[in-house]
């Protein structure tokens, strides 16, 4: 298998397949193949491991693509950001956020990950579910904005939003923690908790978590029948309660590409 990333932010993976070879991902991630790749979408392991893919963000079904000749295939994220593809060692695994698999070698292994603890699956903004995947092959993940990465020493800790945190390897802790300062809890803006991680281990942040880009544009987006709007289309009032859950509802969805993504 070879593979080519093109593109800046909104990037593609187009990959190459010798005959035999197959590739997978989550459903409705492919932009184009040629004529020598076989599509097949199923369960990926039966209906009980698509309803723990579903669990952690991912789709019920996966699709699998397998090259009759020399196959060419590619893939594409929703979101701006970066595919960021990483060779897994046999037994090698990553902990992701939910939604982050794009797609890999056949041989590689996608199943859940829990929250080894309550608090961190309360309020650390993912839930007590995320993404594992276990090699040996290639796998691409995708993550939205931009990425930092950083090594993490034993007993190191890393305070992030939890949003941002993108990819961590399993001997990184999560856990969350207060933010300090009374003042940074009523105007400091970002909420409540912070996601601790702490080393040994390698961790990718992303910059443009998904709900904030959602949170950012809704004011924008047309308002339920009684909102006025503002110049230039903008909208002058905010709709409160259940009409601003239900903006952002509405842009997720829209996001999300409507019923045919989990």
């Amino acid at each position: 298998m070879k593979y080519e990333i093109s593109g800046t932010v909104m990037q593609t993976v187009a990959i190459d397949l010798a005959p035999g070879e197959i590739v997978y991902s989550q459903t409705n991630c492919m932009c184009w193949m040629n004529d020598q790749v076989d599509m097949n979408t199923n369960t990926g392991g039966g209906l009980l491991a698509g309803l723990k893919r579903g669990l952690a963000g991912g789709s019920l079904f996966v699709t699998d693509f397998t090259a009759r000749g020399q196959g060419h295939v590619a893939f594409a994220p929703r979101f701006p950001g970066k595919i960021m593809p990483v060779a897994l060692a046999a037994g090698q695994s990553l902990i992701c956020r939910k939604e982050t698999f794009l797609a890999a070698e056949k041989s590689v292994q996608l199943a859940i990950a829990w929250q080894k603890k309550i608090g961190a699956g309360f309020f650390g903004g993912e839930g007590f579910i995320l993404q594992k995947v276990t090699g040996p092959g290639t796998v691409f993940l995708d993550l939205s904005g931009e990425t930092v990465e950083r090594d993490l020493k034993p007993g190191e800790k890393f305070l992030v939003h939890a949003g941002h945190v993108g990819v961590m390897e399993p001997s990184v802790q999560f856990d969350i923690q207060l933010v300090p300062g009374f003042k940074n809890i009523l105007f400091g803006g970002e909420g409540l908790f912070l996601a601790t991680l702490t080393g040994p281990g390698h961790v990718v942040m992303q910059s443009m978590p998904i709900v904030n880009l959602a949170e950012s544009i809704a004011p924008y987006l047309p308002q339920p029948s009684g909102s006025s709007t503002g110049a230039g289309g903008a909208i002058g009032n905010a709709a409160a309660g259940a009409a601003g859950a239900a903006v952002v509802g509405g842009i997720l969805g829209s996001l999300l590409g409507g019923s045919d993504k989990s």
